[in-house]
């Protein structure tokens, strides 16, 4: 399975949410609500869940592989930073 885009809409005013994503596999199948959020010093992605009754979370879109995981989180993390470093740039020179 290949990711095929990424989009990224940054979240400004939080502590903890950075931005939501949406990841596109093959062209084809799409998962919205993926988060990036900062957390003991670092930026980690926080898959789609479903608060249930008892105060839980549960993922209900998630990577079965920690091959996987990484790949995603990779990619997002990468083109998060890219996107942040260009509104950087952008704010500078403003």
């Amino acid at each position: 399975m290949n990711i095929t885009d990424i989009r990224i809409v940054p979240v400004e005013g939080q502590q903890f949410l950075k931005a939501y994503v949406s990841v596109t596999f093959d062209d084809e199948l799409v998962v919205h609500n993926i988060r990036i959020i900062h957390v003991e010093e670092k930026l980690m992605i926080s898959m789609p869940n479903k608060k249930l009754p008892g105060g839980e979370y549960r993922d209900y879109v998630h990577p079965i592989t920690q091959t996987f995981r990484k790949k995603l989180t990779d990619d997002i993390i990468a083109k998060y930073h890219k996107l942040v470093g260009q509104a950087d740039a952008v704010l500078q020179e403003g």
